[in-house]
């Protein structure tokens, strides 16, 4: 009876996510339509920090309750079924252009946090409020350069200039913000139902942080993904993917640990260095010819699967 309750409360939290992705990728390709303002900038910024609500709720909580095992797992978890779950699923269904600017700093600048978090782990197996800071301190940096990179005016990858420009601005704000709230509501729901039954069937923590959790919370980034990628606005898809991971740890991290400070398990090391990985491995699909292609997407998504085979064992 539990298991069948906790069932339905995940269904209702993915129906949730599913309609406030959707709205919320609708309301904020519309406000870049109507201001001009890059897609890719508003997949860096808006769609990304929306996504990213889920796991800082999740995390910041975790870390105050004293469950760093969840703490840092949601996010590593997180960031690795970003790239390699749902850049892989998206590029199967419907190969995806990358800007240029994406290939040559906002991948590399993953790699390089990625990177950092790894060595903040190794030195100390904690992440103290001196690291927040420096963490803090790089997310403004990075929104320093996205502030530059929109006002230089990034081309669009397509141009799409339909009705929907008639549509009035509270109306796309209404679409953004109610998209948002469905999102975190959903994920909210969906994690709480899902770490229950990891719970009922005595799953470790840990393994409840980088896997139940990580899904569960990057749910809304695989919905806005592949809902942008079969809209058309492949700036979003992937912007949303490597605007999330950067926040993830710059913001998310950081903020938990300027609350708290958070254990860093050495046991999450391997799983900082696969992190990393997977980064390296979305720069290596795309580097050349621009594009996350089927090909790319494949060899991901069996990433992913040899990962999720460690997992388990």
């Amino acid at each position: 009876m539990e298991v069948m309750m906790q069932l339905g409360l995940l269904a209702v939290g993915f129906v949730l996510l599913v309609k406030g992705a959707d709205w919320f990728v609708e309301g904020a390709s519309k406000v870049a339509e109507k201001f001009g303002i890059p897609q890719l900038v508003i997949g860096l910024t808006i769609v990304a920090i929306g996504t990213s609500l889920p796991e800082a709720a999740v995390s910041v909580s975790a870390a105050l309750k004293g469950s760093a095992e969840i703490t840092i797992g949601n996010i590593l978890g997180s960031n690795i079924l970003n790239v390699l779950l749902i850049l892989g699923i998206t590029a199967v269904i419907k190969p995806i252009a990358v800007q240029k600017s994406t290939v040559r700093y906002e991948i590399p600048f993953v790699i390089l946090v990625s990177a950092l978090l790894f060595g903040i782990g190794y030195a100390d197996n904690t992440v103290g409020r001196s690291e927040g800071m420096i963490l803090w301190g790089l997310m403004f940096c990075y929104l320093g350069y996205l502030l530059e990179m929109s006002k230089k005016g990034v081309p669009l990858l397509e141009e799409n200039p339909r009705e929907d420009k008639s549509m009035p601005v509270w109306k796309m704000l209404v679409l953004i913000v109610l998209g948002g709230v469905m999102i975190v509501a959903g994920s909210d729901v969906a994690v709480d139902a899902a770490t229950e039954l990891a719970r009922i069937f005595g799953m470790s923590e840990r393994l409840i942080g980088l896997t139940i959790v990580a899904f569960g919370t990057s749910l809304p980034e695989l919905v806005t993904s592949v809902t942008a990628a079969i809209k058309g606005k492949a700036d979003i898809a992937v912007g949303n993917i490597v605007g999330s991971n950067i926040f993830n740890i710059l913001f998310v991290v950081g903020t938990s640990a300027l609350i708290t400070p958070v254990a860093y398990a050495p046991a999450f090391l391997l799983d900082s260095v696969v992190c990393i990985a997977a980064a390296v491995l979305l720069w290596l699909c795309v580097c050349k010819n621009k594009r996350l292609g089927r090909a790319g997407g494949v060899i991901m998504l069996l990433g992913y699967g040899g990962y999720f085979i460690y997992l388990m064992h």
